[in-house]
């Protein structure tokens, strides 16, 4: 495949054609011909005794925005507001910040006259006046991997969402959402590791954000989980509001914009454009070439990604009951483990054991106990939290690992467990209970302390009379 797409390749070039490149961020490539602006004679002024403006900027928001190593606007936004400032014959000085926190303080002291890429909200409309939108981008839900589709966020219980401090979403989803505990971040990457560290359950991002910053970080336990429609970003510039003069010169630049230069300067910054060459008819015949051999290439790729799938899912699952095996919940209970000594967080487990399970398989035969191991199996599956790991651990023995839970409350859900065991019908044998042991991480504890400790609850139930939850 690479060597036909080096061929089509070197054929264009020897008739001078354009082929597929990935375009260098330029504000002026976007400019084809002059845009004439109409100004009253008052804007006319303004701009010929102003000259310059000021303008704050989120200094770490790849690909809308940031400041690079050189102290210079870059990326979506940066594009689009000198396009904007050319048109309208404006020079813009930037006024360097280490934060978007830095940047909204600087706008409320007046040390900047505009705000390059903001939404309207009640809060900011205290302070500025807003252009009409520049740019749209939806807002989506992200989580991790595991998280089961959020139809509506308002169903969600005990779920913490991240969120860059100061943002029009931190402010609608405290209104819209208190069902949801907020956990505040001092930027949008911050917020996206958090969850993938699961020190979070979901965070609220640009489609555009979130896209580029799982592949450029490699957080891949990431997904899409759901979307909030009323919550699409419409990015205005956002100007203070003893600035009417400004404001109208800067909306009257905005509205030169064209939908195609807002994509043009989109794809500069999150994906691969292409320019037209000289002989129309080869290129189309490249990209056709080009396009065939790169679906081939998508449906290889597909077929050996669901293979290599398959192959991950066998080797962390139980044969039998579908659960996660002991590989992957010793794989967990580590990685939970640095996490609660590196942040001093709790963390519990549950281990739980079928009681009398050994009379199932001499009475009924090895059979009805696999069937009554998959029903336990199916039991804890619907009945943990969607942040709980749950696995068979050996046996007729399973461990539940609860992230981020006290004692307090890796025993509700262990009594929680118990009731459903007795009142559950099991095939051929129809009732089966089940004896719990709990335990808690301790600072310095390995995860042979904590399995020790939680056996040792649960021989204590076991000697207690069974179908019971002990602590240790």
């Amino acid at each position: 495949m690479h060597r036909i797409l080096h061929q089509l390749k070197r054929r264009a070039l020897r008739v001078g054609a354009l082929a597929i490149a990935t375009v260098v961020s330029s504000a002026s490539a976007t400019e084809t011909s002059p845009v004439q602006v109409e100004f009253t004679a008052a804007e006319k002024a303004y701009i010929a005794q102003v000259g310059s403006i000021t303008m704050c900027v989120d200094p770490d928001w790849v690909p809308f925005e940031s400041i690079n190593q050189q102290g210079q606007h870059h990326g979506i936004a940066a594009d689009l507001v000198q396009t904007v400032a050319s048109r309208v014959g404006l020079r813009i000085d930037l006024y360097p910040t280490k934060s978007w926190a830095e940047s909204l303080v600087a706008s409320k002291d007046k040390r900047c006259q505009i705000m390059s890429f903001v939404n309207q909200t009640p809060v900011r409309d205290t302070w500025l006046s807003f252009t009409e939108p520049i740019f749209l981008d939806p807002n989506v839900i992200i989580t991790r991997e595991e998280h089961g589709f959020v139809a509506d966020a308002k169903d969600l219980r005990n779920e913490t969402i991240a969120l860059p401090r100061g943002t029009m979403v931190e402010e609608r989803v405290r209104q819209d959402f208190p069902n949801l505990k907020v956990v505040l971040t001092g930027s949008e990457p911050e917020a996206m590791v958090l969850v993938s560290e699961r020190k979070a359950d979901l965070t609220i991002r640009s489609l555009i954000v979130a896209a580029n910053a799982i592949k450029k970080e490699g957080l891949f336990n990431l997904k899409i989980s759901g979307q909030i429609p009323e919550y699409a970003n419409r990015l205005r510039i956002g100007v203070l509001k003893d600035e009417k003069l400004l404001r109208s010169i800067l909306s009257k630049g905005v509205q030169t914009i064209t939908p195609l230069e807002r994509e043009a300067i989109s794809n500069r910054h999150v994906s691969i454009n292409v320019q037209q060459g000289i002989d129309y008819r080869l290129v189309w015949q490249i990209l056709a070439g080009a396009s065939f051999a790169l679906l081939l290439a998508i449906l290889w790729n597909r077929k050996l990604t669901a293979l290599n799938k398959e192959l991950e899912r066998r080797s962390v699952t139980d044969r039998l009951t579908g659960l996660f095996n002991r590989v992957k919940l010793e794989e967990a209970f580590e990685v939970d483990i640095q996490r609660s000594f590196r942040y001093k967080q709790s963390f519990s487990i549950i281990m739980v054991d079928i009681d009398h399970f050994k009379e199932v398989n001499d009475t009924y035969g090895h059979q009805a106990g696999d069937q009554v191991l998959v029903e336990v199996a199916r039991l804890l599956k619907e009945n943990v939290r969607a942040t709980d790991i749950a696995g068979r651990w050996g046996g007729e023995e399973f461990l539940i690992i609860c992230a981020q839970t006290d004692a307090q409350g890796a025993l509700k859900l262990a009594q929680t467990l118990l009731l459903k065991f007795q009142h559950h019908a099991f095939p051929i044998v129809q009732r089966k209970t089940a004896s719990f042991g709990v335990t808690t991480y301790l600072q310095g504890d390995k995860s042979n302390d904590m399995v020790a400790r939680a056996d040792a609850a649960l021989y204590v139930a076991k000697s207690n009379g069974r179908n019971r939850v002990e602590v240790k």
